[in-house]
């Protein structure tokens, strides 16, 4: 089955940049989506149409396709309390906000005692990356899958 609008996907991926390995999935359980439902970076999505169970490929995807270029005005003050992720901060570490819009990684460039300055690009914008991609599975979503926009089992989404 060839993965289009609605289908769910398992696969594996090691995601590089020019300095390296950045992340890499097969360690754990395959990262598991809906296909055609937002769910991935536009530019890997889009790759991804088409492949089937088995394939392995190569994406290189410019940062217009990825996370966004770099915006340089991105500095915001927050309190220290609202960062998420770890107990002590430091510049360079990267914590989970509450947005009006959801859940957002920032970047710390610099912590006092209650506030912390903290660049709100994503901490991969601005970069070109690299996917290299093993599919795993490919299966027809079910009805809730596509109702819901997400995958469900493991990798997934679960409710209860």
């Amino acid at each position: 089955m060839q993965i289009t609008k609605d289908t769910v996907v398992q696969f594996h991926y090691t995601l590089s940049d020019e300095t390296g390995v950045l992340e890499n999935s097969r360690s754990q359980d395959p990262v598991l989506y809906l296909q055609g439902h937002g769910n991935l970076i536009e530019g890997l999505e889009k790759s991804m149409e088409g492949h089937q169970a088995g394939d392995k490929f190569n994406v290189t995807l410019a940062p217009a396709d990825a996370y966004g270029e770099r915006t340089e005005d991105s500095i915001q003050s927050v309190q220290v309390k609202h960062l998420m992720g770890a107990k002590k901060w430091k510049p360079g570490m990267v914590a989970v906000v509450n947005t009006e819009q959801g859940q957002r990684q920032v970047t710390v460039v610099k912590v006092g005692m209650f506030k912390a300055e903290v660049d709100t690009n994503h901490p991969l914008a601005g970069k070109t990356l690299s996917f290299d991609i093993d599919v795993i599975d490919v299966r027809a979503a079910s009805n809730e899958e596509i109702e819901h926009g997400h995958a469900h089992g493991v990798g997934g989404h679960h409710h209860h």
